[in-house]
């Protein structure tokens, strides 16, 4: 075998330094064929040990980022994929037995299968620095380790340590790997080579779990521990929508991390995992980011100074998240007044974000207050973020265009109002584009990049980089009606409210969404955008959608009765939560569940069909990232493929005959 993906040297004192560096790629994947030279590279090593082995990476900042998971989709059945697991454990193995210490040289990113690899050797070190860069993040592709994690993290860190590792799938930094006991020492660019040999040369204890975790991992108590596992993973996931966190558990409470058997259990639980249409989905939504990034062309224009219009929370929010991610910016409102909200609130950001003190009080250099609007001369990109009214923001864009530089972009965070609308008054229309921010703007991954039909590729090039640039899904949608997301979010909102109004209670509804597996159910997403919100977006799109406005809704908003904001809404809000009444199982409609849903999915088709967004990949992503759409349902078209076009659109007309015109199959079904 040719050998393409490692490179081997040995030193005057008998130490053989494996070099992982995958040809033509950026970073280490741990794909069949390198996994398959690294086997063979092993042989004559295992047959003759060296003095020691240390692993080291040829990509900068970067060790192993996982198993290569473009392999994934080509495994179909649980018996190949236990064949396939079983060959990377054995191969784990066999750098676990060598006859000499070996060492992992963790010099960036290391996670899932990258990790497991590390874990097999006797001791790792990792370069320091502030990055989250160890995980086994494989739950979040409805999975848990394969080669050996499951047994060696608990074996190395301990129950609580390890399995909160692997539970959470959040990776961690190189001070908290240390203080768990994932790695051995903390190093340098300028000294792991020395402290690789001196491991090597002195070979000291190696890790192992606290003395607690180890009584915790007896058979007597794993019971015990068991069910508070359980109990904590029931608050965040169903066991019939994510398997993952469930099956790490029982495969751990069965075997106990043994050495003996665990591996073996690993295996058959992870390849009937991988097998899941939870993992296949979870698996696609992980390369439907990817397609997310890859929109647009590559651009020359520097993104440095962003101006923003409207210090309200969506404009203070959008502000702060831009300086956080390193871009200067100025923020402007009529009086400091209303400006200063927003920097308390950025202030806070960047405390929860940024824990050296000499690097956030340089964020919080970054945003700077500008009531006089002097930064618009200065910005790249200028984005208006006030209140939804088509004639206060085209006031403000006739002064803001004799203020911008040439070839500045200027952007709209408009909810509602369509581009062609708001441009009429603009000497560059084509220039201008719509960057659709969600609230919260910290947690929400989204930003739709809004265009016209004839708008230039060019400013679409640019809001995609800098969508891109500070850490952003960007999604391309034509200037329509609610856009994407609210135009998808309304029939589902609004159907809760038609629930509500023929009695059926707050919890069962919520209840329902949440058991077809959205984040939250629509009463109580609802009051978290809050009902103003929700009612001027039912004025825009309600005749659209052919839904009058409730009146109870119009009543609520005129009460000051917000939802999280103003603590009162559809349900109480205490301390940012809401407070539910026991849901009345006796009222629930035996068709709950697809009244609310389907509309969804039938709102999602007429957006692929009118070319809202033209790829139905991309709509699918927009709307996990966008809604919460339950992500293991792999997106909205995804989910209709999967239940199949014409029994949706039968189920559709049924719904129809019950319960009125607007669940009227669209016409784009034809398309699927």
């Amino acid at each position: 075998m040719t050998i393409q993906h490692w490179k081997i040297e040995t030193d005057d004192q008998g130490i053989v330094w494996l070099c992982l560096d995958k040809a033509d790629a950026r970073a280490n994947v741990l794909s069949s064929e390198m996994l398959g030279e690294l086997d063979e590279l092993l042989a004559p090593i295992t047959q003759n040990p060296p003095q020691g082995l240390v692993f080291w990476s040829g990509k900068d900042r970067s060790f192993v980022m996982g198993a290569d998971i473009s392999e994934f989709k080509e495994i179909n059945s649980p018996d190949r994929a236990y064949e396939l697991v079983r060959l990377g454990q054995q191969l784990m193995d066999k750098i676990a037995d060598l006859g000499c210490p070996t060492v992992a040289a963790i010099n960036g990113v290391c996670m899932g299968g990258g990790l497991e690899l590390a874990m097999a050797c006797d001791f790792r070190i990792v370069f320091a620095g502030d990055g989250k860069i160890l995980g086994l993040p494989e739950v979040k592709l409805g999975l848990h380790p394969g080669f050996g994690g499951t047994v060696r993290a608990v074996r190395l860190c301990g129950v609580r340590a390890g399995m909160q590792l692997m539970l959470t799938g959040n990776p961690v930094t190189p001070g908290k790997a240390k203080a768990i006991g994932l790695v051995d020492r903390i190093t340098t660019l300028d000294e792991w080579r020395n402290d690789a040999r001196t491991l090597i040369e002195n070979v000291p204890p190696k890790q192992s779990a606290p003395l607690i975790d180890r009584i915790l991992n007896l058979s007597v108590a794993r019971p015990f521990v068991r069910n508070m596992l359980l109990s904590q993973v029931r608050g965040k996931a169903r066991k019939e929508h994510y398997p993952a966190p469930y099956a790490m558990i029982e495969t751990w409470a069965s075997e106990g991390a043994s050495e003996a058997t665990g591996y073996e259990a690993e295996a058959r639980s992870f390849a009937n995992l991988m097998c899941t249409s939870t993992s296949k989905n979870l698996v696609r939504v992980f390369f439907l980011q990817s397609k997310l990034k890859a929109q647009g062309n590559k651009t020359d224009a520097r993104i440095e100074h962003i101006h923003i219009v409207g210090a309200g929370v969506m404009g203070g929010d959008i502000a702060a998240w831009c300086a956080l991610r390193g871009h200067t910016v100025t923020l402007q409102d009529r009086e400091q007044k209303y400006v200063d909200p927003a920097l308390e609130r950025a202030g806070k950001l960047f405390s929860r974000r940024v824990r050296n003190a000499t690097k956030r009080a340089e964020t919080a250099l970054r945003l700077q207050a500008d009531v006089n609007g002097d930064g618009a001369a200065k910005a790249d990109i200028v984005i208006e973020a006030i209140f939804e009214n088509l004639e206060a923001k085209q006031e403000l864009y006739v002064s803001l265009q004799e203020k911008m530089k040439p070839g500045a972009i200027l952007a709209t965070n408009t909810s509602s109002i369509p581009l062609q609308d708001l441009r009429t008054v603009l000497r560059e229309p084509r220039r201008f584009i719509g960057l659709h921010f969600f609230n919260p703007v910290a947690l929400l991954p989204l930003v739709e990049v809004i265009r016209c039909e004839d708008t230039d590729q060019d400013a679409m090039d640019i809001g995609f980089a800098f969508t891109k640039g500070i850490g952003k899904f960007p999604l391309e949608c034509l200037s329509s009606p609610g856009f994407v997301v609210n135009r998808i979010l309304a029939p589902y909102l609004a159907e809760a409210m038609q629930l509500m109004e023929e009695g059926v209670s707050l919890a069962v509804i919520d209840n329902a969404a949440e058991a077809f597996g959205m984040p939250v159910g629509p009463v109580e997403l609802a009051d978290s955008i809050g009902l103003d919100v929700v009612l001027h977006s039912s004025k825009v799109l309600g005749a659209s959608l052919q839904r009058p406005i409730p009146e109870a809704l119009k009543k609520m908003v005129s009460d000051g009765q917000l939802g999280r904001k103003s603590g009162q809404g559809y349900y109480r809000w205490e301390q940012g939560k809401a407070v539910k009444p026991a849901a009345d199982d006796g009222g629930t409609p035996d068709d709950i569940e697809d009244r609310l849903i389907l509309p969804m999915i039938n709102e999602a088709v007429a957006c692929l069909h009118e070319k809202v967004v033209t790829d139905g990949d991309l709509l699918d992503a927009g709307v996990i990232f966008g809604t919460g759409f339950a992500p293991f349902r792999g997106g909205p078209i995804n989910y209709a493929r999967e239940r199949g076009t014409t029994a949706i659109v039968m189920r559709l007309n049924e719904l129809r005959k019950a319960h009125g015109k607007r669940f009227e199959p669209h016409s784009g079904w034809s398309d699927l």
